[in-house]
């Protein structure tokens, strides 16, 4: 991946069965992003327990994995209502709990273009929402956000460079070769332009997705973090064998 020369890494984790996260700075703002290799790991959604309950932290999602599982990077994937339900298109394990929502609207979702993540074994693409609807593809796990930030190499229209509104961010972007999938989050309140021109400029994705603001959470093991904060709706994390070396338990 090219790095431009003003950025700057300031903390790099070995990478631990295909995923690894680095904290650098771009355009003199802090961001961490995690690099998962699609062909090495097992990426899943997650939002209830067995009883129903949605999940809603990094330690639940944990709790509720199989005997010999671990939790690795994991972020929160997608807006949700009041009562932590997908705002759009949610699939889990194949199974469809909300429909694609393709209308605009207010907010951030409803500010069109947005999109969805499709997930499948080893594979992951970000797909604009309307295409998505007229040619549905097979996902095993889908979330719908918005808006999306890169559009095929293209930054949103609705994007200002000069926009005051700024927010702690955070996202997902698909490699152009498709093997390889980045979640990012800013490490202090940015706007939309410059959160987009990450994604663009500095991971290089030519389709990227936001999945929300000031709610934004991750969880990094190899680098020591996992951010603690109020419950929230889909989360996305990889699945790893409990007894591979960095895989600290989720807080």
């Amino acid at each position: 991946m090219i790095r431009e020369v003003l950025l700057s890494t300031f903390l790099a984790a070995i990478p631990v069965a295909g995923q690894a996260c680095e904290t650098v700075e771009f355009d003199n703002a802090p961001f961490t992003f995690c690099e998962i290799d699609l062909s090495e790991t097992e990426l899943r959604l997650f939002l209830r327990d067995r009883q129903g309950a949605i999940l809603g932290t990094f330690a639940r999602v944990e709790a509720a994995l199989g005997e010999g599982e671990r939790l690795g990077v994991a972020m929160n994937a997608g807006m949700f209502h009041d009562d932590r339900s997908p705002v759009g298109l949610y699939i889990e394990d194949g199974e469809q709990e909300m429909r694609i929502v393709t209308s605009d609207g207010p907010g951030n979702f409803g500010l069109l273009p947005n999109g969805v993540l499709c997930l499948n074994d080893h594979e992951a693409d970000v797909i604009e929402s309307r295409r998505f609807a007229e040619n549905p593809p097979e996902c095993q796990y889908a979330t719908q956000s918005g808006p999306m930030l890169v559009i095929d190499g293209d930054l949103h229209p609705r994007f200002l460079a000069s926009g005051t509104s700024l927010n702690i961010r955070n996202g997902v972007g698909i490699s152009a070769d498709g093997e390889r999938l980045f979640l990012a989050i800013s490490d202090e309140p940015v706007n939309f332009h410059h959160f987009g021109r990450f994604f663009r400029d500095y991971l290089e994705t030519p389709n990227a997705l936001y999945f929300d603001g000031r709610v934004s959470r991750l969880h990094a093991p190899g680098i020591g973090r996992s951010d603690l904060g109020f419950p929230v709706g889909p989360i996305i994390g990889v699945v790893m064998d409990d007894t591979v070396d960095g895989a600290e338990p989720a807080e």
